[in-house]
């Protein structure tokens, strides 16, 4: 989800109803996730930080939303998918971007519609998108999907262990010219309320979790973030100190991957869980 500030949705039942009305009470939010990047930072340092730990590499820092490039875009291997492929585990990883067509490319560098590869942190990793990024890279669309094919992975049970959605910019929260619901938080929060369902009976029948967080807050540091599935605290709304880099600490952590320096010191999400069942 994007741009809002935690007291915009948590609270807000007459715009959120189903973050507020189902969500939180079944499940567990933090109430004091910070972000880690200064406040006017726009979306895709964001995103980045969230596959990486951090928007500043050797060779470029994320400051804008550009397209992938050779200019934007960085040779770092330092970064979670990559750690998945190379643990050797059977571990895999699929991106859904929702709103991805033939104009974008199999490796969808390029904008279209109300899809922004902004919003897809992983095309900014040339081991991932091609050096420089290409829409014809087979590595990075063997990665990609549309969201629509989600509900038929999902059916046959072949989705990947770790998978990134990411809705379009009409129903994330974000909001777009030419989008139908001019109330971007009543927009995210219908399509939430619409797609979630199917993805907690996935979860709940094998053990996953849902993190639903937002990239940036608008106006303060403080952003909603739940923590969704079968062995978090229901209910409850935790007070630990957290910021993207504990999104991708505990991913590592589910994983048994080691962790990135970029992350080492940041509170990971037990306290979201009922004791003994995080990792």
């Amino acid at each position: 989800m994007e741009n809002h500030d935690a007291n915009q949705i948590l609270g807000n039942a007459t715009d959120a109803p189903y973050i507020n009305d189902v969500l939180l009470p079944a499940y567990a939010q933090a109430t004091n996730f910070g972000d880690a990047l200064p406040l006017g930072i726009p979306s895709e340092p964001h995103y980045v930080w969230m596959e990486a730990g951090t928007n500043a590499f050797a060779d470029v820092t994320f400051t804008n939303d550009a397209v992938p490039s050779a200019a934007n875009s960085t040779a770092s291997t330092a970064h979670l998918v990559t750690q998945i492929e190379n643990a050797n585990v059977g571990t895999t990883w699929m991106t859904y971007q929702e709103g991805l067509d033939a104009t974008t490319g199999a490796c969808p560098i390029a904008a279209s519609g109300f899809y922004q590869p902004k919003h897809d942190p992983f095309l900014f990793f040339r081991d991932v998108s091609g050096d420089p990024p290409s829409q014809t890279n087979t590595y990075c669309a063997a990665h990609h999907r549309d969201y629509s094919a989600l509900a038929a992975d999902l059916a046959s049970g072949t989705v990947a262990n770790y998978v990134f959605i990411t809705p379009n910019q009409c129903n994330d929260m974000h909001g777009q010219s030419g989008c139908p619901n001019a109330n971007t938080v009543r927009a995210g929060d219908d399509w939430l309320a619409a797609e979630l369902p199917a993805l907690i009976t996935f979860v709940n029948a094998h053990d996953g979790v849902i993190f639903v967080t937002w990239d940036e807050g608008s106006a303060t540091s403080r952003m909603p973030f739940l923590a969704i599935g079968p062995h978090v605290r229901a209910g409850y709304a935790g007070s630990v100190t957290y910021t993207h880099s504990s999104l991708l600490k505990s991913i590592e952590r589910i994983f048994a991957l080691p962790y990135l320096p970029t992350v080492v010191d940041a509170n990971d999400f037990a306290d979201l869980f009922v004791p003994g069942y995080f990792p």
